[in-house]
């Protein structure tokens, strides 16, 4: 599955579409090649893990994100997300967010998004307020976010 926007393509991560990235050695962390050992024990969690963001303009991987898990019986999913360094502040990570929970809230499986962060992190706190995030709580350094469907 493809989502796209209009500077970017949201690939959901599958054994296939993330040749692209490890071609391109994309090393954000461990996420993507934890989401695929995951997906070959279980296909049902296809779609919620690791999505890749492909820059329309070259095809370059520039970040991932996704999320951490199926929704649960509540139909809350938690969301993240991560870039490499060189695309940050070019409001890629909004681009990204919006469009997957877009996605997310259209399958019918998700009334409500959270998210955690940082409290020093004050570039993915602009994130998460710029898509209509709200945040809820706070404990130690972390800050708690959630969106709902409209």
């Amino acid at each position: 599955m493809i989502l796209e926007t209009e500077r970017l393509k949201i690939v959901e991560c599958t054994e296939e579409s993330a040749q692209l990235a490890f071609a391109q050695r994309y090393d954000n962390g461990p996420f993507l090649t934890d989401y695929l050992v995951e997906l070959k024990k279980d296909a049902t969690i296809a779609g919620w893990g690791s999505w890749l963001i492909v820059r329309k303009s070259d095809n370059l991987v520039i970040g991932d994100i996704g999320f951490k898990g199926k929704p649960n019986l509540n139909k809350v999913v938690e969301i993240g997300y991560g870039f490499l360094k060189s695309y940050w502040h070019k409001g890629y990570a909004t681009e990204a967010a919006n469009a997957l929970i877009k996605w997310s809230f259209a399958t019918d499986k998700v009334n409500k998004i959270m998210a955690e962060v940082l409290k020093e992190n004050l570039a993915s706190i602009h994130v998460l307020e710029k898509i209509g995030m709200k945040r809820l709580t706070e404990v130690n350094e972390m800050y708690y976010y959630q969106i709902k469907k409209a």
